[in-house]
């Protein structure tokens, strides 16, 4: 079959090239319109169910809200996990679904769900709602609206509708929460001294302004003042004899916002799944700066503290940098050893026809460019010149010496080049099925690792076969054209480095075969000293991501006021200006009206992009924890917005580690919690400790007195409803300024809730008597949690930690030992580990069993080849010779052995093999030819010793700005494996050209019948 791909490519070499330039041609114009992201589409499959709960506590929230939704979804096919939190007036329950699940299914599981129980939910509950249809890893841009002469209640109303509805009718925009400013309303302040001198009840005043929605519908604030209340002794009371009416800020509020310390409203853009990041980015780019025509003078709109867009175009460059790089290594070694422009040209045309061929296949599976898919294209580029150069140096030694025959003993250009292309043919094709197997085990990845690294694979594969199809079919056509007789090409003179190298080699390898016992020894032990130092080796998941910004949590005690956590916010920003590369800030305290994120007021989110010039970013972060630390009463943790969101997305929580205690008991939980810290604090590596603040905070409740109730007449709805506009504030019209519209709200004055006494002094309507509140409810100071977590129905506390050392498996081992010594639990209470590091548990034990299939398939393939058990044993030595390499570059780098880098030990297998196939395979050749075993040995590793070094160094060399730029943005997932593959390169290049060779002559048995190339052939 494949000689008669050989055959038909030089038998119709111009059918041949104009596909070859078809192909050409339709990718490039396929490549310039793909989509371009960062990462390929992670987004878990997660719906948010979003629910109102005005007046109620966090318990009663947790009891009436969350618990009947989280029971309903919880059957729900597909689900793998199901989180809430519960704080005052609020409930978000997020139910996450199997990777892979279709997100509109998804959605509507959740919708009946949810539906069947919304019957049972508390009348004063609002309907629950499902978020927008993306997740936060889709958070694409921060605006931040500053002005010195605005108020911050216009600046609020700005953004509230005229920035959100621009940026919402953009398409491709899932949601826009707007945090910060006071938000508009119209409000009712009733004054309970004069409704007392009225003699006018709340119950009165509120169906007063209850009635007005049915008469004012331009809503027009002067006349509010002149609506009766009621009839006092044949006088018209008027509302605004009871009560202040204005316009003011809705309270309590949830959430501040500051940029560079100055007030200010952040608006975040969300965008839909499957949406261009960098699209998008610029058509919301657009609508802002139409949008700041149409603003009042001195209104600033910034967009610099969070860019996704940034990250994906640092790090795109810096990948198709290095794999411009990678490809000027490649010609440069092709040139040196060949010395010659036309077979130069001849290999380097596999690259460009390759490359296209894998983004035609990545756009047919509906892929984006990205750092993963531009990365396994950066990792093959040295590869994709092996077959050719296999190919091209055959034919081309077979091309001089034909030349060097007699003239009439020549054979025809055509037919030289077809038998010099069918000698390396079943070693061009085994090895490149030999790489591809070794790649498998990657696509039996699961979860968030699979869905990222998948791509990358697929770009390998597919770029890689495409090299081995050029080499069989448009190689040899190129070779009949550019190397015909009279060329330089042809000329028998051969490269002064390919030369010197022979010489050298051939020295060395009499040597090493005089003295295979030490060769054999000598190796053995570095192995052995190679697995010692792999078991050393610090373990992670998943390689730090340079983002070129840091994302800041700074938590403190529940109960704090929204005020004072904004101050210490804005100190907080004020430290990380003074750091150099850090130029500007944006914060976010609290939680935005429509975000899912449950930040209480004591949890501020800081984003801090920064410019690296003098200072590393491992030494910028140990500034920052420095300035930090001194801070009193406040938990800091330091990540970057895509880690975080990463490590949210896999266990619930913004941080590496995740150690979940379970229980039932808030504040016992609280109190084992801090045993865990005090615990762990002191274990190398650990940084950011954290305990998640569920703790008791200051509350006042109001507690019906039934028989009291009973006496006056007065319904548990009523009073309800009176406790709610009381201290609540309830919203009871509407008003319209144009397209704008605002809420009317009642309630009493702030000044007149100030204390416990003016609340239990405040006037109730009980059938006709007006009575104080404290005689139909008890008004006491209590405490009770701020919020409440639960994961799979049970309550949760998390204690969060980040690792500075990389090592992520051996802190959490440590951290296991400590917790199981020092902390015990009570009966009922468990702790579960999660993060990245259950993920790297899963990952691994995946990559071990798929690795050993693949490796026994490549013996398979091996034995297919050769039919001989000793040479495809022989030829699997290059596996631990690879190892000692890739441990060395790892243990020299200061790295650990991260999911990338296992990747990187199991693709290098593959790739090391294809030099012992081609020197046993020219064993076998000059062994049916007659040739004497150490004769054979010498003459066949000579004659492989071009394309072996020449491929051994293209595939290396292309590495190099890989492993040189690991730390650049986009490089980090791709370097690990570099590293290991460049490493192990190095050691099977270099242990191959003499251990195979004498694991040969120690094994080898005479063959039983010499058997020609057509015999073969048929064979």
């Amino acid at each position: 079959m494949l000689n008669k791909i050989i055959k038909f490519s030089l038998n119709n070499r111009i059918t041949v090239m104009v596909a070859a330039m078809l192909l050409l041609i339709s990718g490039l114009y396929t490549a310039n319109n793909m989509e371009v992201d960062v990462f390929p589409d992670l987004n878990a499959p997660t719906v948010v169910v979003m629910t109102e709960a005005k007046g109620m506590a966090a318990e009663e929230v947790e009891r009436l809200v969350s618990f009947p939704i989280e029971t309903a979804v919880n059957g729900g096919t597909n689900i793998r996990r199901v989180r809430s939190s519960s704080t005052t007036g609020f409930s978000i329950v997020w139910v996450e679904f199997d990777w892979g699940t279709d997100i509109y299914k998804a959605r509507q599981t959740v919708s009946e769900k949810v539906a069947n129980v919304r019957e049972s939910l508390p009348k004063n509950v609002g309907i629950p709602t499902l978020g927008p249809q993306s997740s936060i890893l889709g958070e694409l841009m921060f605006v931040a609206l500053t002005s010195d002469n605005t108020s911050m209640q216009e600046l609020r109303t700005i953004a509230d509708w005229t920035v959100r509805p621009r940026l919402l009718a953009i398409g491709g925009v899932a949601q826009v929460a707007v945090i910060g400013g006071d938000v508009k309303e119209y409000q009712v302040l009733l004054d309970p001294a004069r409704m007392k001198h009225y003699g006018v009840s709340l119950n009165e005043a509120y169906a007063a302004v209850n009635g007005m929605n049915q008469n004012v519908a331009g809503g027009v604030i002067y006349e509010y003042g002149k609506t009766v209340g009621k009839n006092n002794q044949g006088l018209p009371v008027l509302l605004s004899n009871i009560a202040d009416i204005k316009t003011g800020s809705q309270s309590p509020k949830t959430g501040v916002a500051s940029h560079n310390t100055k007030e200010a409203v952040i608006v975040t853009v969300t965008k839909q799944p499957n949406t261009s990041t960098q699209e998008l980015t610029d058509k919301i780019d657009a609508t802002l700066e139409d949008v700041k025509h149409t603003l009042p003078q001195g209104i600033n709109i910034s967009t610099d503290i969070y860019r996704q867009e940034r990250f994906i175009n640092s790090s795109i460059d810096n990948v198709k940098k290095s794999l411009y790089e990678g490809g000027l290594f490649v010609v440069i070694v092709l040139f040196i050893f060949l010395m010659n422009v036309r077979t130069t040209v001849i290999s380097l045309v596999t690259i460009p026809l390759s490359l296209i061929t894998s983004m035609l296949t990545l756009d047919l599976l509906g892929l984006t460019i990205n750092t993963m898919s531009l990365g396994g294209m950066a990792i093959a580029i040295g590869s994709l010149v092996d077959d050719a150069i296999v190919d091209v140096e055959n034919i081309y030694k077979r091309l001089k010496e034909n030349r060097l025959q007699p003239k009439e003993q020549q054979r025809g250009m055509l037919d030289v080049v077809f038998e010099a292309s069918r000698e390396v043919r079943m070693p061009i094709l085994n090895s490149t099925l030999i790489i591809i197997t070794s790649f498998v085990p990657l696509f039996f990845l699961t979860g968030m690792e699979g869905r990222m690294l998948a791509p990358l694979g697929i770009a390998f594969i597919t770029a890689l076969l495409a090299s081995t199809l050029v080499a069989l079919t448009l190689t040899p056509v190129l070779c009949s054209y550019m190397l015909k007789p009279g060329t330089h090409a042809t000329t028998p003179k051969e490269p002064a480095v390919s030369l010197k190298l022979r010489n050298i080699y051939t020295r060395a390898l009499t040597w090493a075969l005089a003295h295979s016992r030490m060769m054999i020894y000598s190796t053995g032990a570095a192995l052995v000293l190679s697995v010692v130092v792999f078991s050393f080796l610090g373990r992670s998941f998943l390689p730090p991501f340079n983002e070129g910004s840091f994302t800041i949590n700074v938590s403190t005690l529940p109960g704090i006021s929204l005020e004072e956590s904004d101050r210490m916010g804005k100190q907080v920003e004020k430290l990380l200006l003074e750091i150099p590369e850090i130029k500007t800030v944006g914060r976010k305290t609290g939680r935005a009206e429509l975000d899912e994120h449950a930040l209480g007021v004591n949890v501020s989110e800081i984003e801090a992009p920064f410019i690296l010039d003098n200072r590393s970013k491992d030494e910028v972060l140990h500034d920052i924890r420095e300035k930090l630390a001194p801070l009193p009463g406040v938990n800091i943790e330091v990540g970057a917005p895509i880690t975080h969101r990463i490590d949210a997305m896999l266990s619930g929580t913004r941080a590496n580690i995740a150690i979940k205690l379970f229980g039932t008991d808030l504040n016992r939980m609280f109190a084992i919690g801090n045993q865990v810290k005090e615990s762990i604090k002191d274990i190398d590596g650990v940084t950011d400790l954290n305990v998640e603040q569920q703790v008791e905070r200051p509350q006042l409740q109001l507690r019906p007195k039934r028989e009291m109730l009973a006496k006056y007449g007065i319904t548990m709805a009523e009073f309800a409803n009176i406790t709610s506009v009381m201290l609540a504030g309830e919203e009871v019209s509407t008003v319209y300024e144009g397209n704008k519209v605002f809420p009317v709200t009642i309630k009493v004055a702030d000044t007149d809730r100030s204390t416990i006494e003016r609340i239990r002094k405040m006037p109730v309507d009980a059938n006709g008597q007006k009575v104080p509140l404290e005689n139909i409810a008890e008004v006491v100071s209590a405490t009770g949690p701020n919020t409440i977590n639960r994961e799979n129905v049970s309550r949760k506390l998390v204690i969060s930690a980040n690792v500075n050392n990389n090592d992520l498996v051996g802190t959490v081992k440590r951290i296991k030992e400590e917790i199981e010594k020092e902390v015990k639990l009570p009966e009922g209470y468990h702790i579960e580990y999660g993060g990245q590091f259950e993920n790297e548990q899963v990952a691994s034990r995946t990559l071990l069993l798929t690795s050993i299939l693949s490796i026994a398939v490549i013996f398979l393939l091996l034995f297919g080849q050769f039919r001989n058990l000793r040479q495809s044993a022989v030829i699997l030595l290059n596996l631990p010779l690879a190892l000692i390499g890739g441990i060395l570059a790892i243990a020299l780098s200061n790295d650990t052995i991260s999911i990338p880098a296992v990747i990187g030990f199991i693709s290098l297998f593959g790739i090391a093999t294809r030099n012992g196939m081609l020197l046993i395979s020219r064993y076998n050749d000059l062994e049916r030819q007659g040739v004497p075993l150490m004769q054979r040995i010498m003459r066949g590793s000579t004659d492989r010793l071009n394309p072996i070094v020449m491929t051994a160094l293209t595939s290396a060399l292309a590495l190099v700005p890989l492993v040189v730029g690991g730390d650049l943005p986009g490089n980090e997932i791709q370097s690990p494996m570099a590293k290991v593959i460049l490493g192990g390169l190095f050691t099977s290049t270099l242990l191959n050209g003499f251990i195979i060779p004498i694991m040969y002559k120690n094994t080898h048995k005479p063959a039983p019948k010499a058997m020609s190339l057509t015999e073969k052939d048929k064979r």
